[in-house]
């Protein structure tokens, strides 16, 4: 059996989920690049998935700490998805197929951070994904997070 190592997982998997939200203090620390936030905006951001399911997945967060969808105001909704349609554009030039683009609301639907609502951007390819989720809950990510974000900020640099 080969083996592949993927220890920055550990922080992550080892990490306390229940304290400060990781949005809230990332949007505050302002070191983008550090943080992987490709784009600011008056009521939003984009930030990079630091634990990707694929190559180039994205969250659009609102600036407000809030769990819930429906509580977004209207400005912040329209920010949302105005950011999520020029990421869209920029994840283009990975050619990717197809796009899965969803919002878990609450821990018992998948959310990761259920205090602070987000949307995923997840560009997808044909043949993406393999065996390995299955037969060793793993994923395989193709290209570091620095490469990525060098990529996507290059391809907003025409749209924003």
């Amino acid at each position: 059996m080969k083996q592949i190592w993927a220890p920055w997982r550990s922080v992550y998997i080892g990490g306390d989920h229940d304290g400060d939200c990781i949005f809230c203090a990332m949007l505050a620390a302002g070191t983008d690049e550090k943080n992987y936030i490709l784009l600011r905006g008056e009521l939003c951001f984009v930030v990079m998935n630091r634990y990707p399911y694929i190559n180039g997945h994205l969250m659009v967060v609102p600036n407000r700490h809030e769990g819930d969808f429906d509580q977004l105001s209207e400005s912040e909704s329209l920010e949302i998805f105005k950011f999520t349609q020029i990421m869209i554009k920029a994840l283009r030039s990975f050619n990717p197929e197809g796009f899965n683009i969803g919002i878990n609301m609450g821990r018992i639907a998948g959310a990761g951070v259920p205090g602070h609502v987000h949307v995923h951007v997840v560009p997808r390819w044909g043949g993406d994904t393999n065996f390995m989720p299955v037969f060793s809950d793993a994923r395989v990510i193709s290209e570091s997070l620095d490469v990525t974000f060098g990529k996507l900020k290059k391809a907003l640099d025409g749209l924003v």
